[in-house]
């Protein structure tokens, strides 16, 4: 009970109650079209992403709030200080991506043991997801990564965005080019500024962390690419 209140009187427990309230709507939304067994399994793996950077913000001192979900549009955490340098930006935002692959590899690899089709739909889903949150533009994570890679490479991601929205058109597509957009104005106008402080990370650093995106891009694209072949023969077979 004392524990109860010093939630209450610290405003922890309301922050847990939208938190979890919102996991549940998103998990009840998606068990409308999908049913639950994969609504639950989707959402348990938009939370492993998001703990993901969770645990990578708290390791850097950064305080982070619990994640906030929306039906089809995903899932963020919400940090109250902005990382102070483009490495520690990295560091949070490829963590997510590394979790959330590891939570989808799981899945493929029950449904390679079960034949249970419902892991393979799920891998296929934790793939796609966070081969597209590596698309290099922010607010995406792979943006943040490049952030300590080179900000330069921010203006990669606008043709492969584009690319991605003429193939399938979706507004959550437009969402993040709209989200994208002052940044990459301020980056073209003020080119300086990606020669700021900010930006300085050392060059054993900057290839550590290509060599990590490159890795899990074509771990991703693989895997999706996988994935989707064994998906389509299980529809074939019905």
């Amino acid at each position: 009970m004392k524990t109860l209140m010093l939630l209450f009187a610290s405003g922890k427990f309301l922050k847990f109650l939208i938190s979890g309230g919102s996991m549940l709507i998103a998990i009840g939304t998606y068990s409308i079209i999908y049913g639950w067994k994969y609504a639950v399994g989707f959402i348990l793996l938009l939370l492993i992403h998001e703990l993901g950077h969770y645990i990578a913000a708290s390791n850097r001192g950064l305080p982070v709030g619990l994640p906030t979900f929306i039906p089809f549009v995903g899932a963020w955490i919400e940090l109250k200080e902005q990382p102070m340098d483009a490495e520690t930006e990295a560091f949070v935002a490829i963590a997510g991506p590394i979790l959330g692959s590891a939570a989808a590899f799981i899945c493929y690899l029950i449904a390679k043991q079960t034949g249970e089709s419902i892991f393979l739909a799920l891998a296929y889903a934790g793939f796609t997801l966070n081969l597209f949150n590596l698309i290099p533009l922010s607010p995406l994570d792979g943006g943040r990564v490049m952030s300590a890679i080179s900000p330069k490479l921010w203006f990669v991601g606008v043709p492969i965005l584009i690319a991605l929205f003429i193939w399938k058109p979706s507004p959550i597509i437009i969402l993040i080019g709209l989200f994208a957009l002052p940044q990459l104005i301020t980056a073209f106008q003020n080119r300086a500024n990606l020669d700021s402080q900010y930006y300085q990370v050392a060059s054993k650093i900057r290839r550590s962390y290509a060599s990590q995106y490159l890795l899990l891009v074509t771990f991703l694209m693989i895997l999706t690419i996988q994935t989707h072949d064994s998906l389509a023969l299980v529809r074939a077979s019905y």
